[in-house]
């Protein structure tokens, strides 16, 4: 009887702890913090295939502008190879002068069509966006990581208009 009445204490402490703690549940928070998480400014344009083997690969690699003035590389393509990863270089001059590398971005998979490891390349550069309406480029994106065949391509900069911008 005694372990009865204990267990029945207990029972009661317990409860009216549970009783009295104040479980509320909490919304979460949707909103972003003052002058984050949008990107407004970008610049666009057109990869066109170079088409080797008729693998057709095509899209637009776009730039975007952060609110701290980094640039943050976008590419899209269709037609890829599953599998396969290919490098996209950003090259001197126009197409066709395969000159100097100017710069190595990611990846892209063949499996997504985008950059492998994160949806942007960020360049850490704060003048690269804006500079980048004068450069002399052009971006070359190659069959895989161990054949250098360009199978889509596309200027850059001054070599060609943006096929859009804001």
């Amino acid at each position: 009887m005694r372990n009865n009445i204990k267990n029945i204490i207990v029972a009661i402490i317990v409860t009216a702890s549970l009783i009295s703690c104040e479980q509320e549940r909490l919304d979460p928070v949707l909103t972003t913090a003052e002058g984050g998480g949008t990107l407004t400014e970008y610049i666009a344009y057109t990869i066109a295939s170079t088409d080797p083997g008729g693998s057709n690969v095509n899209g637009r690699i776009v730039f975007w502008k952060d609110n701290l003035d980094r640039t943050l590389v976008q590419i899209s393509l269709y037609n890829t190879i599953p599998g396969i990863k290919h490098p996209a270089l950003m090259m001197d001059g126009p197409v066709g002068d395969d000159t100097a590398t100017t710069l190595e971005l990611d990846v892209v998979s063949g499996d997504s069509g985008e950059l492998d490891a994160n949806k942007f390349h960020i360049i850490a550069d704060t003048e690269f966006y804006t500079s980048l309406p004068t450069m002399d480029v052009h971006l070359n994106i190659l069959m895989s990581e161990s054949d250098n065949t360009i199978i889509a391509t596309g200027n850059l900069g001054i070599n060609t208009e943006p096929v859009e911008t804001n």
